[in-house]
């Protein structure tokens, strides 16, 4: 007999404190939280932090880098991208983690329309950059807190470089459930090692031209399933970038050794420190499993189970960016196109996406405890942590915890700063939330370039909302509702 949907309360039901807690309690799950939120002037998100190169952040808020689609198709910004970067410096958040993902090749971009680096387009970054620091310093004064850097991407076997949106994925190696889920014909090859050998050659290219362009660090990508994340994964590869974790992380390392010859910009890494086999929708469009053999070997961080941890590889991994001198750690989970639930917590799933299968608040959970265990273990790393946005009203609240009790040192935004890009602002200065903003992750921002729109907050954003595009996923979502 199979399972009827799993229901879950929406947050904004959770009217009260007791409520929230409440709820928590029958949920079994623990999440750090602070009732009353301090005085503006005791807040622990408003105190700043110091690197060790020197550099003051000025608050705890961070965005996290999103997937553009509103580029054009040479990979530069459009009026839609300057916008969201606008909103983005006058938020309040005092480190600006990348903005969004950028390729530093053309067969690396995950869409058309994203961003690309090169030198032909380094003249818009400059400006991108350059924008940044003049919003910030009209609103709030200074900059000498701020710190913004640039996130590098390859997207590996999830790229779709070109206007005719075919999948031409880049591969390390064949993988058993992926493959297959992606249609991924049967002679495809992987990358070679001198394919990658001239990938690393690119990376460094791309962090040089950042810098030129007044970056302060790029972030080399190894998250949500794209090709840095790969090689975590790649223990049945043959060559010098695969089996070993020494192996497996022989291109993050040759990136930062040749970063160190040539521009020396700071590295950070964002970072998915587990993962967990795919899921597929069962009869009710829920998330399950793909299967369920106790024997999944392709999980960064699995315990072989396909759904459980085991962070030892993690562990090993940080201990050797203390001694690299990767300093920013931002941490997430698996990937939104095969694990949405556990990447980013949300009761709607995007369209191509599948009903959780917990209630999301147990993802939340997972990563911040999760996230926590890495702050324990490496103090001397800067960490920023994720899935905060399904929180929505108690976000301030959890995120206050959070800080106070050292168990991250940034709360790193993402989807909540498309919908509202001004709650850092509103909770350092003691505002009430503006409950017409906050992002209910309706999924809106995933669905719409799944069918080739640009990405936008459009329930709630007013830019958005007055866009042809608009009406077209509503009619989408209507004909295609989970």
């Amino acid at each position: 007999m199979a399972k009827s949907k799993p229901k879950f309360t929406r947050i904004a039901q959770l009217k009260t404190a007791d409520d929230f807690t409440d709820y928590l309690s029958l949920l079994e799950t623990d999440i750090p939280f602070k009732r009353e939120l301090p005085a503006v002037d005791r807040l622990h998100l408003a105190t700043p932090f110091q690197l060790k190169s020197g550099q003051t952040i000025g608050n705890r808020f961070c965005i996290l880098p999103m997937e553009g689609w509103d580029g054009t198709l040479d990979g530069l910004p459009t009026e839609h991208t300057k916008r969201r970067w606008h909103n983005f410096a006058i938020s309040g958040a005092k480190l600006l983690w990348g903005c969004e993902a950028v390729a530093v090749r053309h067969d690396g971009r995950a869409n058309p329309n994203q961003l690309m680096i090169n030198e032909q387009n380094l003249p818009a970054f400059e400006e991108l950059h350059n924008n940044l620091l003049t919003d910030h310093k009209a609103k709030y004064g200074k900059t000498s807190d701020l710190l913004i850097g640039l996130q590098l991407t390859h997207s590996g076997r999830f790229s779709v470089p070109d206007e005719d949106r075919v999948r031409k994925p880049q591969t390390l190696y064949r993988h058993s459930v992926l493959d297959r889920k992606f249609h991924l014909p049967e002679d495809h090859i992987p990358m070679t090692d001198a394919d990658i050998d001239q990938l690393v050659d690119d990376f460094v290219k791309a962090a040089g031209l950042a810098k030129e362009a007044g970056f302060q660090f790029v972030d080399i990508k190894h998250c949500h399933g794209y090709l840095g994340h790969e090689f975590l994964s790649a223990t049945s590869r043959a060559g010098k970038y695969g089996g070993t974790l020494e192996n497996r992380m022989r291109f993050l390392k040759s990136v930062v050794n040749g970063i160190k010859e040539t521009s020396a910009i700071q590295v950070g890494v964002r970072l998915s420190a587990f993962d967990f086999i795919p899921f597929k929708k069962d009869k009710n469009n829920t998330g399950v499993p793909e299967h369920n053999d106790g024997d999944y070997k392709e999980a960064f961080c699995g315990d072989g189970t396909g759904t459980g941890i085991d962070l030892s590889e993690l562990f090993e991994m940080l201990g050797q960016f203390e001694e690299m001198g990767i300093e920013l750690v931002c941490i997430t989970a698996g990937s939104p196109y095969y694990v949405p639930h556990v990447t980013r917590p949300a009761i709607f799933p995007p369209s191509d996406g599948y009903l959780p299968p917990e209630d999301p608040l147990v993802g939340v959970a997972r990563q911040i405890h999760i996230t926590h265990e890495i702050k324990k273990r490496f103090p001397n790393l800067t960490i920023i942590g994720s899935a905060y946005s399904y929180l929505q009203e108690w976000l301030p609240h959890v995120a206050e915890a959070v800080v106070e009790a050292d168990m991250a040192d940034f709360i790193g935004l993402g989807r909540m700063v498309l919908s509202y890009p001004r709650l850092p602002e509103d909770v350092l200065q003691g505002n009430t939330l503006s409950r017409g903003n906050i992002c209910r992750t309706f999924s809106d921002c995933t669905t719409a370039p799944r069918i080739g729109m640009l990405s936008g907050c459009f329930p709630l954003d007013s830019y958005y909302k007055k866009m042809p595009e608009a009406t077209t996923l509503k009619e989408y979502k209507k004909e295609s509702r989970l």
